[in-house]
């Protein structure tokens, strides 16, 4: 009678190895799955936990544009910080979260919005092989100009207004946020 144990245990051996290397591909791939899934990493959802843009995300939501943040197309949001909208006037505040204003703060907010992901190291590349300034188109159309003061990145907009980054690229999936100081206005809303 034949020995069919060597056969038997090397195609039990196989069976094993097939189905945990299906299970291993199986978990990669929901593995990369949940990596890719917009909501749980992009802009918006950042902005959604980082206590220190609760006003950018009421003006977000409230523009519609919190929408295009959470879109997994790649984006650089020049992002004003609570401290950066307290600066303003309460008059200005109330009026920047009235939703009758949306087209108005749409504006507002796609000047701060650059399509395309760029790092401040991006930036700083930019500016070395421009003389020390670089700009940048805003989705409102309008530019943006970078250029050094000591360590400081500078953000101008074409009005003179400045606004420095005080905390540089925090990556996320469909993007990357820079933290401004101060909020821009589109010459075309005055």
């Amino acid at each position: 009678m034949k020995n069919w144990t060597s056969p038997v245990s090397f195609a039990v051996v196989l069976f094993s190895l097939l189905c945990t290397a299906q299970k291993s591909q199986s978990d990669a791939h929901d593995n990369l799955i949940s990596n890719v899934s917009p909501k749980l990493n992009s802009i918006l959802h950042s902005t959604e936990k980082t206590e220190s843009h609760s006003m950018l995300l009421s003006i977000l939501k409230a523009s519609d544009l919190d929408c295009l943040l959470d879109y997994d197309g790649q984006f650089t949001v020049f992002a004003p910080s609570n401290a950066a909208f307290e600066k303003l006037s309460e008059v200005t505040n109330e009026w920047l979260i009235n939703p009758d204003n949306k087209e108005k703060l749409k504006a507002i907010m796609s000047y701060h919005i650059i399509a395309g992901n760029i790092s401040a190291s991006k930036m700083l590349r930019a500016m070395c092989r421009g003389n020390g300034e670089a700009s940048f188109t805003t989705i409102l159309g309008e530019k943006i100009t970078a250029t050094m003061n000591g360590i400081d990145i500078v953000l101008t907009d074409p009005k003179g207004n400045q606004a420095k980054i005080v905390n540089a690229d925090s990556k996320q999936l469909n993007g990357v946020i820079h933290e401004i100081d101060s909020v821009f206005f589109p010459l075309s809303l005055f």
